[in-house]
């Protein structure tokens, strides 16, 4: 027969390899490997969990453990206490002497009753009292070392359990219901442990009691004992759909407390406590797809989703999110649209949404913290530093002087010396004799080229060094009357100018047409050649027999 209780080993499994019988459970640990480091809170709740399991087996299951021991004891990741061991479990209908003796070699020495060795075939045995007997030398096992004044009426409990549970008479052992209701295990914190776990027994008045003033009590308490004893039942399935829970509990209990933050409204366990106890069962309910945890949770990610690794949120969180956006549920799309946006600061957008993204909007929000002074003044030096670059490079491309015909305009350019080799092209003589061009330029380089090439070197220096200020010039010298400037006369040469045919391009090209040349075929000779006379030709010709082959006399002379 399979039973099922909060306080029982649960059994997920069981076969048989050749003559080796497997079992498989929830997982836990042997009660003895952690034995040590359970306060002394922890071993009353785990005490109260294996009492409230004896009790449902005789109560309920009308059958006897026969096995309790700290062997029989094991304990789950969250802390509790859960009773194993049921392999020597035995109805009241079936429980003998007998059987006692079949399974007292396999059982925990120190557990056995008196009565059992002394016990005969007539004698009956309470499998009840083997119980009792067996859970009073628990207690003081687990109890030995821990300090009285940790937990309420300790030591008071202790010795019940010496007179009472250990006596050797069974008729005078406290029964187990009586032993529940002592007040080592009616203290406040095992009040609420037991009222988590009987949540749906409770009614809906016994609820919003109980959960109205449930922070105030968790608050007594060790924040690292509730994580670890109620965290599990605080986030249970009945506690967050329980509207009293809620608005009055779970506000508390997703919001990790902030150092020195001293509100009332502060969350029940800090930030460590709570990514040790409370993280890995939020990444569990994370998976339950219900809409109504789905969205409770949603409404208090904020408040917790930096407690949260890395890798959590993007591999666990955010898959489910991306899950929640495509349900036909219009609010829970919402409500997940909103939630991602917490991811984004913590993620980044492209690791969220995922996609390529631009640089699409600017910021055109004016700069308060600049007053107009310093913006005319940046604006100054903006234009300065423009000037600088087109007078640059102005003196690096100098434009190309006018012929000096006389018909210069009176505004002259302040780079009038920088000129090009070429803008002396009217002045050159193509077909005079040797000694007019030397004359000739002898005169342009005393009058004309000595000038332009003192400029010149102003100018060099200028490109040479960036430091000289290029927007500092010479003042020009403004002549008035034209007999004031030394033009030197020289012969007028008169040279045939080609006179340039603007029409050159658009003469018509006439072409002639090409003609093809074909190469005459010269026929070539062969034997296979004959001449055929077409005036004995007629309508048969191509169908002639040769006569001479039936003895005809007829011939026909091909040369006819």
């Amino acid at each position: 027969m399979l039973h099922r209780h909060p306080c029982i080993l649960k059994y997920v499994s069981s076969w048989r390899k050749g003559s080796i019988y497997y079992l498989a459970t929830e997982e836990v640990k042997p009660l003895v490997q952690v034995i040590g480091s359970q306060t002394t809170l922890q071993i009353c709740i785990g005490l109260h969990s294996v009492l409230r399991a004896l009790i449902f087996l005789h109560e309920k299951a009308l059958a006897s453990h026969n096995n309790v021991s700290i062997t029989s004891i094991y304990v789950t990741p969250e802390g509790s206490w859960k009773l194993g061991g049921l392999e020597f479990l035995c109805k009241f209908t079936d429980f003998n002497q007998g059987y006692l003796k079949k399974i007292k070699t396999f059982r925990n020495e120190q557990s056995i009753a008196p009565e059992e060795a002394f016990a005969s075939s007539e004698v009956q045995i309470n499998p009840v009292a083997i119980d009792q007997f067996a859970f009073g030398v628990l207690t003081e096992q687990v109890l030995r070392l821990k300090n009285a004044d940790d937990v309420p009426s300790l030591s008071d409990f202790r010795d019940l359990c010496m007179q009472s549970l250990k006596n050797e008479d069974p008729l005078l052992r406290t029964n187990l219901s009586t032993i529940l209701n002592h007040p080592f295990f009616t203290h406040d914190f095992i009040n609420i442990h037991a009222f988590l776990i009987e949540l749906p027994l409770k009614t809906e008045l016994e609820k919003e009691q109980f959960f109205s003033h449930l922070v105030q009590q968790l608050k007594t308490f060790p924040e690292k004992i509730v994580a670890e004893q109620l965290g599990r039942l605080l986030l249970s399935r009945m506690v967050l759909l329980d509207s009293t829970a809620q608005s009055k509990l779970l506000p508390y209990v997703l919001k990790p407390k902030i150092e020195d933050d001293n509100s009332e409204d502060v969350g029940l366990f800090s930030i460590s406590t709570f990514k040790s106890y409370l993280v890995p069962k939020l990444l569990q309910i994370f998976r339950v797809r219900d809409t109504s945890i789905r969205l409770l949770l949603l409404a208090h990610l904020s408040a917790f989703i930096y407690a949260f690794q890395l890798d959590e949120l993007k591999n666990q969180i955010l898959p489910e999110l991306l899950v929640g956006i495509k349900d036909h549920d219009d609010h829970l799309v919402s409500v997940t649209l909103q939630a991602l946006a917490y991811l984004v600061p913590i993620l980044g957008a492209a690791t969220v949404i995922g996609g390529k993204r631009g640089k699409l909007f600017t910021d055109g929000r004016p700069n308060h913290s600049q007053t107009r002074q310093d913006v005319r003044m940046s604006k100054r030096i903006n234009d300065a530093n423009i000037s600088i670059e087109n007078v640059n490079s102005n003196v690096l491309e100098l434009p190309e002087r006018p012929s000096p015909d006389g018909g210069e305009d009176r505004v002259e350019s302040p780079l009038i010396y920088a000129v090009d080799e070429s803008a002396w092209s009217d002045w050159d003589t193509h077909e005079t004799p040797n000694e007019n061009i030397g004359s000739l330029e002898l005169g342009i380089e005393n009058d004309v080229i000595s000038p332009v090439k003192d400029e010149m070197k102003e100018i060099d220096v200028a490109r040479e060094d960036p430091k000289v200020d290029t927007t500092v010039y010479k003042k020009q010298i403004v002549i008035s009357d034209i007999t004031e400037l030394d033009i030197k006369h020289s012969k007028c040469v008169q040279s045939t100018k080609e006179e340039v045919n603007f029409f050159m391009d658009m003469e018509p090209i006439i072409e002639k047409p090409k003609i093809l040349h074909v190469e005459e075929v010269v026929p070539v000779k062969s034997v296979f050649d004959v001449k055929v006379n077409n005036s004995h030709a007629d309508d048969d010709d191509g169908w002639d027999e040769d006569l001479n082959d039936w003895g005809g006399d007829n011939t026909i002379d091909l040369n006819n």
